[in-house]
């Protein structure tokens, strides 16, 4: 006999602002975000539920928010502080649970499906010691999927628990709006709506032919997700898909000297960021940002995986000669590291240099962990830039940016 699946799925509310409430306790109740400043192009990362009133949301410039908001307080800190709340929470879930698949710093899902309790009772405990031990809002979705949980979970929010019965996921789903499920996106909802499909139940009611004469594959895809149906399994110790770092600049810049030191910056930072979670990387990319919005990215893969600052620098600023020309504004830039995996080194006996270096890096990352990531800056050489080819080969690749 087949044991049902039991999913959980939980996030943390409004997170970044719940972190910033419990440390300043004068913003509860006041109008806030966390993102970057207006005059330097920021955009919101989380804003408060009071902000959320005035229709403010995360990805939002900053300048924007504070439009529709004008008593808009914006706070900028370090990630250290909510790198430390997600870590205790997780630890909670990890006690708590035999198996855990964390999506982000703020949101993961659980397995619970060999606790004889029910699901409402495991997470309402749960939820329960995050509150008591963590002071943090949390939002929870039980049912029989990852679907179908994490949709209860955005349903429930903010501080709620919802409970889906096994063989009730359909009718749960039905009445909500198209644009909650997995895989409709803004020209997919239009599409979907063009078609008089405004609800999941719509959707569930539309013949698996005529969604696929849509959408091709992707409308079978649609068609099984509009019935509550998803057969994926938790994935513990999950590995992220990529990594990413960027930076707006406050104005247009055109200065290679200015560019190059934000890409080296921006190379340690996701450097550290692999190093903090003992993985490296295949592939390198940048992402460029142009005056009309205009985006392009661009993408190189390594002979080996690495985590080492001027490895991705050195691959990152092959790409940046390869599609930027001296002169030309930028508005934005960024580095990536994609196709993740544990670090593995093959070292010339001889050869000190890497090892010397990757102390370099974990003394960096400590006073970064202590002091802030710019508290200390690793210098450019005038002659940096050279022809790497010779010292990094690498394959060319086009393809597509995942933040």
């Amino acid at each position: 006999m087949s044991v049902m699946r039991r999913i959980l799925h939980v996030d943390l509310d409004a997170f970044f602002c719940s972190v910033e409430e419990l440390l300043h306790p004068e913003l509860r109740g006041v109008p806030f975000v966390v993102g970057g400043a207006p005059e330097g192009r920021g955009v919101v990362s989380s804003a408060s539920y009071a902000a959320r009133a005035f229709g403010i949301h995360s990805a939002m410039p900053t300048a924007i928010a504070l439009r529709r908001c004008p008593g808009l307080k914006v706070v900028s800190s370090p990630h250290t502080h909510y790198r430390e709340f997600s870590r205790r929470v997780m630890a909670i879930l990890h006690d708590s649970a035999p198996l855990v698949e964390q999506l982000s710093i703020d949101e993961a899902f659980l397995d619970a499906s060999d606790d004889p309790r029910p699901g409402e009772e495991i997470a309402a405990a749960i939820k329960a010691r995050i509150r008591d031990e963590v002071s943090l809002p949390t939002s929870w979705g039980i049912a029989s999927n990852k679907l179908v949980a994490k949709i209860a979970t955005e349903v429930g929010k903010p501080d709620g628990l919802i409970a889906v019965p096994a063989g009730g996921e359909a009718a749960f789903l039905a009445p909500l709006p198209v644009g909650m499920l997995w895989g409709v996106g803004p020209k997919t909802q239009e599409r979907l709506e063009d078609e008089g499909i405004r609800t999941i139940g719509d959707l569930a009611q539309i013949p698996t032919e005529r969604l696929r004469s849509l959408f091709g594959q992707h409308g079978l895809e649609l068609a099984s997700k509009a019935m509550g149906k998803d057969d994926r399994e938790i994935v513990a110790g999950h590995i992220p898909r990529s990594i990413s770092s960027e930076h707006t600049f406050s104005r247009d810049q055109s200065s290679g000297h200015v560019i190059t030191q934000q890409l080296m910056s921006l190379s340690e930072d996701v450097g550290s960021r692999l190093r903090k979670q003992s993985l490296a990387a295949r592939t390198i990319r940048i992402k460029l940002r142009w005056p009309d919005f205009r985006t392009q990215s661009k993408q190189r893969r390594l002979e080996h995986a690495t985590q080492v600052d001027t490895e991705i620098f050195q691959a990152a600023e092959i790409l940046l000669e390869q599609v930027w020309q001296e002169g030309q504004p930028i508005r934005l830039i960024g580095v990536g590291c994609a196709d993740l995996c544990e670090p593995i080194r093959q070292l010339n006996m001889f050869d000190q240099s890497w090892q010397q270096d990757e102390r370099l890096m974990r003394a960096l990352d400590r006073i970064r962990d202590r002091y802030g990531f710019d508290a200390v800056q690793r210098g450019m050489k005038k002659s940096h830039r050279r022809n790497h080819e010779e010292t990094h080969p690498g394959k060319d690749e086009h393809g597509s940016w995942e933040a």
